[in-house]
């Protein structure tokens, strides 16, 4: 079988929807009522376990990248513990329905009930398999940038480690930290029109240098059609003067701001902010 890694994504949240869905129809097919949901939940129950057992091996075929990143293991193998479980109880419970459909009626309710017992445990299993998916994910970054092996995915993935991390680090104190990070940050993207702004924000929040941020930032004529370049420069230009003790003129530059772009959200909270001790 080829390997199906990269599809890894779109499997999976096709097996989610059409197993939720299939369990949830077969429910109600219980009941008697809407009798159409007899046939969709057979339907789309057999087809979540077919597309549960795809899902399942395109996870294991794409772990190995993930895996080798330090402290990834223990994640990767919870997921695919849950992942083989999903995928075993949506096979049985397809393999019913499909017998189902083709034994006598009376014998086809009994076994209908039986995976509709076995569709709810099955959505725990979904859940937990779904969960410990999305911490890979989003905790580990176990997919961007990993998925397709793209060098240019690659990259995106360590500016967006470099600029978040540089964020938490100002956050907590650590500043030093914060202009390591945005100095790697702006060595790898000498060309990005966002790092002039970046750059300036960090030299009056981490450098402690709010003149000299302050008297670049006088240097910059945004275009008139470019809203955000102009409320960025205005903004930092208000975080400039506030660093050097001139909180008149920071309020200033924000009110200037707000008579030209009245329907602009971010400039009373910021005025708000300047009138705090």
């Amino acid at each position: 079988m080829p390997n199906i890694g990269y599809y890894h994504p779109q499997l999976v949240h096709f097996a989610i929807v059409l197993c939720i869905v299939g369990v949830l129809l077969r429910l109600v097919s219980l009941t008697g009522r809407a009798q159409w949901t007899n046939p969709a939940a057979a339907l789309l129950l057999i087809a979540g376990g077919l597309v549960a057992y795809f899902a399942a091996q395109s996870g294991l075929d794409a772990h190995g990248p993930i895996e080798r990143i330090p402290g990834a293991a223990e994640a990767v193998q919870a997921h695919e513990d849950w992942g083989t479980r999903a995928r075993l109880v949506f096979g049985l419970i397809a393999i019913v329905e499909l017998i189902a459909v083709l034994v006598r009626a009376n014998v086809a309710k009994g076994l209908r009930l039986v995976t509709a017992l076995g569709g709810l445990a099955g959505l725990y299993v979904l859940y937990e398999t779904s969960e410990h998916g999305g911490q890979l994910v989003y905790e580990y970054a176990g997919g961007p940038g990993i998925r397709s092996g793209n060098p240019k995915d690659l990259s995106r993935l360590l500016v967006a480690g470099l600029f978040t991390r540089a964020m938490a680090d100002r956050a907590g104190g650590d500043k030093e930290g914060a202009v390591r990070l945005l100095d790697e940050l702006a060595r790898r993207l000498p060309d990005d029109p966002s790092m002039k702004w970046i750059t300036l924000e960090s030299r009056i929040k981490d450098r402690g240098d709010a003149a000299g941020a302050l008297a670049a930032l006088r240097t910059l004529t945004p275009a008139a059609d470019d809203r955000r370049a102009l409320f960025r420069k205005t903004m930092l230009t208000a975080d400039a003067y506030q660093a050097l003790g001139h909180v008149d003129s920071a309020k200033g530059v924000l009110l200037d701001l707000q008579k030209q772009f009245p329907d602009a959200r971010f400039i009373a909270p910021a005025l708000e902010a300047l009138t705090k001790p």
